[in-house]
């Protein structure tokens, strides 16, 4: 039985296993977005996000802390930096999967894992503004209580403004 035991090994060793997150992590902050495995991401999304939210306070001791984790310079200077800013207001969940498809060789589940804030093509459901639309016919500006000669004003402005 597995009672407790949260981490998913991915097969391999401690210190393979460590390497690979450490070399998944420092290329997820230095592309912002990497393909991999659908167990290797959601690993990876459990590793990197505690150390995005360490990178969020700029002190000697958070950035000893993540370099201990990554052992990369220039990974910890793009965490510390514009990563960071990015972040600053965002109270978790910096990394998002997405499940992609199936690889060709051997079948495994493919995902994309991505930093939420370096995305600008996702909009969020609360940024768009949209209108709320009825189907309960007609386009909302006509109503059973308008005379024939009030809805063909409203017609002839209507085409006007098109």
């Amino acid at each position: 039985m597995r009672h407790g035991k949260k981490n998913n090994h991915l097969g391999r060793k401690r210190g393979h296993r460590v390497a690979l997150l450490r070399n998944l992590s420092i290329a997820l902050i230095e592309h912002k977005r990497i393909n991999t495995t659908l167990a290797k991401a959601k690993a990876l999304r459990r590793f990197i996000e505690p150390l995005i939210t360490k990178s969020k306070t700029n002190t000697t001791h958070s950035r000893r802390v993540v370099f201990s984790n990554l052992q990369s310079k220039k990974a910890v200077i793009e965490l510390f930096g514009p990563i960071a800013a990015k972040v600053g207001d965002r109270p978790g969940g910096y990394t998002r999967v997405i499940r992609t498809d199936f690889r060709q060789g051997d079948g495994a589940e493919m995902a994309m894992i991505e930093l939420v804030d370096f995305n600008e093509v996702y909009q969020p459901a609360e940024a768009q503004s949209s209108s709320r639309r009825t189907r309960r016919g007609g386009s909302g500006s006509s109503s059973s209580n308008q005379t024939n000669d009030e809805a063909a004003s409203s017609a002839a402005d209507n085409q006007e403004e098109e």
